[in-house]
This record gives C-alpha cells, structure tokens and sequence, in this order.
C-alpha cells in the first residue's frame, strides 16, 4: 500500500488555523502520512511545522508568480492538497491549475470587509469553495456559506482547541499584580486589533465603569493596526485599559481574570472563548456566527457593537459571585464536549481516506 501523501496549504493564517495545521501535520505524520506544509516562513517561525515530522516548504504571502511556482512544485504528485482559509484556497485552485488532485478546502473564518469592498472577497470565495472537492466549515454557518456559493460537498468540521494547556501552578496574585488588579475586577479579552473585533465598543463600555471604585481593569492582550488608534482614545479619556502587546501567557493571564470579553462583530471558533471555558473563567461574548453553538448556555451572550448592554452584563456578574460560579461548571462540562485533537485528526484522515478511493469521483 502506498504512503498517502497531503499537501497543507496556509496563505497568511490566523493563530487558530495555524495551529490547527501544526496539529492536524503532527497527527497526520504520527499515522503515517506523508506531509508538506506550505506556508510564510514567519509561520514556520512561530509553528515549527517541520519540527513535528513535516515537509516545510516557504511559500510567502505577497501576491507574485514565484510564490505560486513554489505551490505548484510542492503540490505535484500529492494524493490530496488541504487549503486553510480563503487566500490559501485561491492560491490552491491556481497552482494546482485543473489537475485531477483533490482539494480540501477548509474555511476557518470569513472575510469581514463588507459593502462594495466585499465584493472581491465573495468573488474569490465562489472561486475556491466551487472548485473544491470537499469543503470543511468549522462552524455550520460557514457551512451553510459555503453551500449557497456553489460548494458541491460543504461539511461541518469538528476543530480541537490546539496545543491547549492548563497553566502552570504558581503565586495566585501574580498575573494580576503584574497587571495591577490585586485589588479591583480584571477582565481579559484577546485577538489581533483589527477592525471587526469589537474594541470599540469595548471602550465605550469601559468608559461606563471609570467612576466606580474599584474600577474594573480590562487588559487586551494582541496587536494589529488598530492599535495607535485605540491606545490614543484610551489616553485621551483615561479608560481603564490596559493593551498588552503579543503575548505567549495568555493562558496564565485568562486564569487570573475574573471575566473574559469576547465583543467581535463574527467569531467562527473563537480561541479565546474556548481557553476561557475550558479554564471556567466567565464570559461574556457577542452573539454572533459560531459562537452560541459554540458555547451553549456556558456564557452571557449580547449583541454585537451595544455597548450598554455588554457594561450591564459585565457589571452584573461581578455583583453576582453564585452566577461566576454557575458559569465556570457550565463552562468546563461545555467544555467537555468538543473535540479532541485525536477526533479532530481521524476526521481528517476519513476524509482524505474516502477522496483517494479508487471509486471516488474528482
């Protein structure tokens, strides 16, 4: 029996689907699976995809022939090639250029541009979901995208939290004296400073709780272009916002938090949301795309961009220390139900396993 070989496509990658490609490439090699993943060098950097057993091939993320030569070679002679996202899915479709190869095209999120400046967006997602063999949707609205954009086979995609660990046992007070929250409520949000992530709305809400005593402290911890423009509007009103830049112990610094806040305008799977239920830390997130599927009844929803309604929700569990609790055990039994990495793995593996049949159309 020959050695299924996979090519990993990632184009400019989210933290999420890159870490679930370093995931899904160490389970893979671990099963004896033969594969290349291909991707900006930068995420090598940060994933070491080579180091779990992988082929690693540098395709750069600017748009140019020579990247899309590089694909091309990586991709000739593999049994299937697997997109994560909608850049390296296009990239995918023009590299592979026809050749009866299956692709996989998993969708992690969507784009967030709306208006006239989606229409590229959306014409390029046709592209890549129509000329697919399979599409994976990580939650059932991206599914049900990909169908009504001309997805012959769009399926729901079971996506562990990758890499997840508890924080190492240590000062209890010492995140939060790092942070200066000692003594007053500290409240944890994360994810790159983008526009469509809600920080706004956040601010406006922290603005509400400057005058009580103790103030609640948010701290943000991500970077982006949205950074200096945040930053000056918190300056410029003293908000009780702390944004803390990249950092690698966001786990340590949710556990110390009495709340995490999720305000983005769509979430697939958000990483925050599960590390925050996984660890029984509340939360309180907007209820849009994956995330009430995602969370059940484990965490306080409220609508995107309502600023008053995301402050009553915030100020209310923290007068409510028996609804924290509730929502820390409704938070880890939720927890408990969502794929492993071993699921999340032979999911995959079935899949590839069903489109290299010999019978299997492409």
């Amino acid at each position: 029996m020959t050695q299924l070989r996979t090519v990993q496509v990632l184009g400019g990658g989210s933290a999420g689907s890159s870490a679930h490609v370093r995931s899904l490439a160490a389970g893979l090699v671990a099963r004896g699976v033969r594969v290349t993943v291909c991707a900006p060098e930068e995420l090598e950097h940060a994933h070491d995809f080579g180091g779990c057993g992988a082929q690693y091939v540098t395709v750069p993320r600017r748009a140019a022939p020579a990247p899309v030569a590089a694909l091309r070679a990586a991709c000739a002679g593999a049994d299937v090639v697997h997109a994560h996202g909608l850049h390296a899915a296009v990239r995918a479709v023009v590299a592979l250029g026809g050749r009866p190869v299956p692709l996989v095209v998993t969708l992690h999120t969507r784009s967030r541009a709306t208006g006239a400046r989606g229409g590229l967006p959306r014409l390029l997602e046709r592209r890549a979901v129509r000329a697919a063999t399979v599409v994976l949707g990580t939650s059932s609205e991206l599914v049900d995208r990909a169908r009504r954009a001309g997805a012959r086979d769009a399926r729901l995609a079971p996506v562990a939290l990758p890499g997840a660990r508890f924080p190492a046992p240590g000062p209890e007070n010492k995140a939060r004296a790092e942070l200066g929250a000692v003594e007053r409520p500290l409240l944890m949000a994360a994810g790159g400073l983008e526009q469509g992530q809600g920080y706004d709305t956040l601010l406006d809400a922290a603005g509400t709780w400057r005058g009580l005593d103790p103030a609640p402290l948010v701290v943000v911890a991500g970077d982006g272009r949205e950074r200096a423009g945040l930053q000056r509007r918190i300056d410029a009103a003293d908000l009780p916002v702390r944004l803390l830049g990249r950092r690698d112990d966001v786990p340590e610094l949710l556990a110390a938090a009495d709340l995490a806040v999720l305000p983005s305008r769509w979430e697939a799977r958000s990483v925050l949301a599960r590390e925050a239920l996984r660890l029984g830390v509340p939360l309180v997130a907007t209820a849009v795309g994956g995330t009430p599927d995602l969370v059940g009844d484990a965490a306080v929803l409220v609508p995107y961009g309502d600023a008053p309604a995301l402050s009553h929700a915030v100020l209310r569990l923290l007068a409510d220390p028996a609804a924290r609790r509730r929502l820390t055990a409704a938070g880890r039994a939720q927890a408990a139900t969502w794929p492993t990495e071993d699921e999340t793995i032979a999911h995959v593996l079935s899949v590839y396993d069903e489109l290299t049949q010999p019978w299997c159309p492409r």
